[in-house]
């Protein structure tokens, strides 16, 4: 049992397949509050920006309509002319500030984490209507944390406006006696010091629920041994596999490298470590390996070669370095070009000799 616990136990630092799976997923670290911050930012930026320009296009705008009602065509036709002219003014007062927003509220998510498009978000899931997974939400860790940030909030806030609008309490209750041209400038510079307070406030708010996102989402991307096992798997194998299908080479590798002995032209052994197959034929620019082995490989080599009349030739310090330089199938490095021509020429010879 203690040990199935230390197996499932998610104690381990996810692994790169893992977070690339988690953003596929679209499993990615999101606080609210920081997109609120760049909407805000956003927002008192185009104040700031855009009020003035913004206002004066409005205020011409609905100005000259009142100006001139008594111009306003009663018919249908009139008045829809009329309405789609204001609304397009209306529109292109707005759209540069309502574009800075929306870029804002993009901003927002894309310097959290890259953008992902991904439909499991939107798979149907019981647990979303299951009254007891509601619950546990409901009272959950992440929902009390939610509770307290949201007091949390609310206490700053209040509290910084309570004390930029403190000193301006008598001045405030004057303001409904003013003239609108003088009272729009008033509340406009109010406007941008609470927002600008605000901003400053949210900003270490939001700076403290992003690391407190990224942990909580780095802690359910943790994996356990046996989460380990199983990717480890998936991307390299099974190891059990993997070695089954190594021997199984090996054994087709070494029937081949049999069958190619007794067309060989010489073998060359250690003489009982090492065996090296080679095999000559004119024309050819070097003689070509057909098989080599150690041990047990090069006792078989030597018994294929003796049963078929293969010339076996000592020569220990050849015999390793064929050995540990040509591959199978492969023509002798040129190094060995001289040593391994004396053997085969003292093999042809002895051959001729033994033919007369």
């Amino acid at each position: 049992m203690a040990e199935d616990s230390d197996d499932t136990e998610k104690s381990e630092d996810p692994t790169q397949k893992r977070l690339d799976d988690a953003l596929k997923r679209g499993d990615v670290v999101k606080s609210q509050e920081v997109s609120t911050w760049f909407i805000i930012a956003g927002a008192t930026l185009v104040l700031i920006s855009f009020s003035d320009p913004m206002g004066s296009s409005l205020k011409a705008t609905l100005g000259g309509l009142l100006a001139n009602s008594w111009r306003i065509p009663a018919d249908g036709g009139g008045l829809m002319r009329l309405t789609s002219r204001i609304g397009f003014e209306v529109i292109a007062a707005m759209a540069i500030p309502l574009f800075l927003l929306v870029l804002a509220a993009i901003a927002g998510n894309a310097i959290q984490h890259r953008l992902v498009w991904s439909g499991d978000s939107l798979k149907p899931k019981l647990d979303r209507i299951s009254p007891l997974a509601g619950m546990k939400r409901l009272f959950s860790k992440h929902a009390l944390v939610n509770f307290v940030k949201g007091l949390l909030k609310l206490t700053l806030i209040g509290t910084i406006m309570s004390v930029l609008l403190w000193p301006e309490r008598d001045r405030l209750e004057s303001l409904i006696t003013l003239d609108p041209a003088v009272l729009l400038p008033i509340v406009q510079s109010l406007s941008l010091k609470l927002l600008g307070a605000v901003v400053a406030v949210l900003a270490f708010i939001a700076a403290a629920d992003f690391l407190f996102q990224y942990q909580q989402w780095y802690q359910r991307q943790k994996m356990s041994f046996r989460d380990l096992k199983e990717e480890y798997k998936q991307s390299e194998g099974d190891p059990h596999i993997k070695a089954r299908i190594r021997r199984l080479r090996e054994q087709r590798m070494r029937k081949r490298m049999m069958a190619a002995v007794p067309e060989a032209s010489v073998v060359i052994t250690n003489p009982t470590h090492y065996a090296v197959a080679l095999k000559y034929e004119r024309g050819n620019n070097a003689p070509v390996c057909v098989a080599k082995g150690r041990d047990l490989i090069a006792l078989k080599i030597r018994e294929v070669a003796k049963a078929h009349a293969v010339p076996v030739v000592e020569s220990p310090p050849l015999a390793r370095a064929l050995h540990a330089t040509t591959e199978i199938d492969r023509e002798i490095p040129p190094e060995h070009y001289r040593a391994v021509a004396e053997i085969i020429g003292y093999v042809m010879k002895l051959q001729r000799e033994a033919a007369r």
